[in-house]
């Protein structure tokens, strides 16, 4: 397995963008391209716990694709208690596609939609929380959108791959997941995951992750932190994919996992096992 280094860039136009990652679906990592966010400067710990930490917050752990808990919230905590919890140390506990703003509408004052590129989806701001360590498994997004993520305070590492590597990730049918871990490969298991060539870069406060289309990522939290996710589309295509990924997970995976439970989860996997085998084979 092979992971190249991510641009940073600084003073991105949007022509130089749109013509040297937005068409031909590249990472990068703009260090400025939200410097004119009041939340930058405002969205400390201390002031969103101080201001609105009365909020209760659905929280996930490592448990959330398991067949009986299928993105089912672990538990529910005071929005202050989670962030002082998430200071302190390593949990494996995370708020993620959390929409703070329907609770606190105020915020979106402090935040601006880019005009780097245009398909902004200004309903979709989704923020994630985690604690030292805490990861987010491989995955692509199931709505098939261009992702702009804002880091604050702390720190981010991101490993991407692109859409093609993933019969060498051993993509699960009818889902958006992989179960390689890129920090810690299992090449007994995973013989072809060798042959993947990712992406990778740790950025920071007010910095922005540019994750295409399509794209495959793990995410771990160097530190405590939280981050703001915008989402783009630029294509009709990608909008009909991200319907029948919803399809699929709604009806197809969420209802056998119910039907079959650990035995769904099995067959996943022995088929993305018999597809990269396959594709070894072939190489």
């Amino acid at each position: 397995m092979k992971l190249i280094p991510i641009e940073r860039r600084s003073n991105l136009s949007r022509e130089e963008f749109i013509e040297n990652y937005l068409k031909p679906k590249k990472p990068v990592i703009f260090t400025d391209l939200v410097k004119d966010w009041p939340a930058l400067e405002k969205w400390t710990f201390d002031w969103l716990r101080e201001n609105h930490g009365h909020i209760e917050v659905p929280l996930y752990d490592n448990h959330v694709h398991d067949a009986k808990t299928y993105y089912q919230a672990a538990k529910t905590m005071p929005f202050g208690e989670y962030l002082s919890l998430i200071e302190k140390g390593p949990t494996d506990l995370r708020i993620f596609l959390f929409d703070i703003f329907k609770k606190v509408p105020e915020l979106a004052n402090d935040i601006r939609f880019p005009t780097i590129m245009d398909g902004f989806l200004k309903s979709y701001k989704f923020m994630f929380f985690g604690g030292q360590d805490a990861e987010v498994n491989l995955h692509y997004d199931m709505d098939c959108s261009h992702v702009f993520l804002t880091q604050f305070q702390t720190r981010k590492q991101i490993i991407l791959f692109p859409p093609e590597e993933g019969t060498n990730l051993y993509h699960h049918p009818f889902t958006v997941q992989s179960h390689v871990h890129p920090l810690k490969p299992d090449f007994k298991k995973f013989p072809a995951f060798e042959k993947a060539v990712g992406y990778e870069a740790t950025f920071g406060h007010g910095e922005t992750a540019f994750i295409p289309s399509l794209w495959w990522h793990y995410i771990k939290y160097v530190d405590g932190g939280f981050s703001l996710a915008l989402r783009a589309n630029d294509s009709i295509f990608t909008t009909v994919r991200g319907g029948w990924n919803l399809v699929r997970h709604t009806f197809v995976d969420k209802g056998m996992a119910k039907i079959l439970g650990p035995q769904w989860k099995e067959w996943k996997e022995n088929k993305a096992q018999e597809k990269a085998k396959q594709s070894l084979q072939e190489a």
